[in-house]
């Protein structure tokens, strides 16, 4: 009797919590004004992997950028928005200076925060970071924090 009083007890408690449910990113969507030259950069440049998009429109790619997690690229009619490096994507590599060899080799600037051209900002943890921007100007960060 003991026994099921004490498991009443446990389920009344339990049911009594507000079911919490666990938030996580499924991706990324990012406006573009040319999805063939957007895309071709983030499947050439960043190396992401083009998945399947169901609207087969001719204005959706999508990529796999690990983790689960997913960037939507989506050209429309395009209008003037406002971008700053304070705004920016950030993806981790594993090793900078294979990265920057593949920027060079697609004629890819990238800065250091201050916005030194072909510099890296050492992170006062040591961690390595660029920015660079991609074909609408959206900043990227890049650090080996792999």
């Amino acid at each position: 009797m003991k026994r099921y009083i004490i498991i009443f007890i446990i389920s009344f408690f339990y049911m009594n919590q507000p079911i919490q449910a666990q938030v996580k990113i499924t991706h990324i969507a990012v406006y573009v004004s040319d999805l063939k030259e957007s895309a071709n950069f983030y499947r050439d440049v960043l190396k992401f992997k083009e998945i399947d998009e169901p609207f087969k429109d001719g204005l959706h790619a999508w990529f796999d950028i690990g983790n689960n997690v997913q960037l939507h690229i989506i050209e429309a009619e395009w209008q003037p928005i406002t971008i700053n490096k304070i705004n920016h994507l950030c993806f981790s590599i594993p090793v900078m200076e294979d990265f920057i060899a593949n920027l060079e080799s697609h004629k890819v600037a990238f800065e250091d925060w201050p916005g030194e051209q072909g510099k890296i900002t050492i992170r006062p943890d040591g961690i390595q970071q660029i920015y660079l921007k991609d074909p609408d100007g959206y900043w990227i960060e890049i650090n080996d924090e792999y």
